[in-house]
């Protein structure tokens, strides 16, 4: 299983960004991250920068965005939606379209969720639970 460090994450960002604009092709996972990346035009300076931006530190309690990590949770969210996993995954986000989000702010939706699975799973020390996940995903929905 391929398992990136930080730098090499931030790399394939940055190349996918670079292939795109030189109208190289784009093969494997870079075609679903161009999709992300075309939807955030506020990191394609970053992207186009990598000799500054790739090791830059984004501290949470100073308040900076980390492009890259919301790159990667958008790209996250797709490959568990093509794969409706976890299971009801793709429905829930449906639901979240057909009650008026686009599909960047349902991703956003579905992103905040993620994210707060994984918080508690650092905070209590256990597992990713799905569950959190999917409720987190039922109280947006009102379910």
């Amino acid at each position: 299983m391929f398992d990136p460090d930080r730098e090499q994450v931030r790399r394939f960002y940055c190349e996918t960004w670079r292939k795109y604009r030189d109208r190289e092709p784009l093969q494997g996972s870079e075609t679903l991250a161009i999709e992300v990346i075309l939807l955030h035009p506020e990191y394609h300076g970053v992207l186009a920068q990598p000799e500054r931006y790739v090791d830059r530190d984004y501290p949470p309690e100073m308040g900076a965005v980390n492009p890259f990590l919301h790159l990667s949770v958008h790209l996250a969210i797709l490959e568990q939606l093509s794969i409706d996993q976890p299971a009801g995954i793709r429905s829930r986000y449906q639901k979240l379209l057909a009650s008026g989000l686009d599909a960047h702010d349902a991703q956003h939706a579905l992103g905040e969720c993620l994210m707060e699975m994984i918080w508690q799973a650092q905070h209590h020390h256990t597992p990713p639970d799905a569950a959190v996940y999917l409720r987190c995903l039922d109280d947006k929905l009102g379910a």
